[in-house]
């Protein structure tokens, strides 16, 4: 069995489970999120807590386990805390500003470059080189992080670009004459 399968997911008492035949709807203050069930792992609910078991000895089914109790509890904590993504713009001219659920970038392209933002995620400049993304869904907040920061990645040798907040960028040496 998984390591990860054997901790139960603790069930906040504002977060609502519903677990039928094939799919786990977790509905909180932040939102609802569903998710199909594989017949490779077995869920009980157990008062305020889930248990995660595999159904046969297969390793498919092992695995299984422990990455369906890690999608679990990253439901939970979505629908009750939520998730967010800081992103640093690095470079002269580079700046950024939220309208809406559009993110307005301007990375030194002759065009500026304009995101829209899908349902359930939402975007914030604090400073025009800070953008800061929240969501339930910590894939899909995820996912849009790197579609940002796809535009124009750090580059290795000045470290312009859009960067993860928390990102360690190794800076190259310069060739030598």
């Amino acid at each position: 069995m998984s390591r990860v399968a054997k901790n139960p997911v603790a069930i906040p008492e504002k977060v609502e489970v519903v677990l039928s035949a094939n799919s786990i709807d977790v509905s909180g203050p932040l939102g609802k999120l569903s998710h199909p069930l594989t017949a490779a792992v077995v869920l009980k609910r157990e008062g305020d807590a889930i248990t995660f078991t595999a159904a046969s000895d297969a390793q498919h089914s092992r695995a299984m386990s422990g990455t369906l109790r890690s999608l679990v509890a990253n439901m939970v904590h979505g629908v009750s805390q939520g998730f967010s993504r800081k992103l640093t713009l690095v470079g002269v001219g580079y700046k950024a500003a939220a309208q809406g659920a559009v993110l307005n970038l301007e990375l030194g392209y002759s065009h500026p470059i304009n995101h829209k933002m899908p349902a359930g995620v939402t975007v914030a400049t604090a400073t025009p080189t800070e953008i800061i993304l929240t969501g339930a869904d910590k894939q899909v907040v995820g996912q849009v992080a790197a579609q940002i920061r796809a535009y124009r990645a750090p580059e290795p040798y000045k470290g312009k670009g859009v960067r993860y907040s928390d990102e360690v960028g190794v800076i190259k040496e310069t060739k030598k004459k």
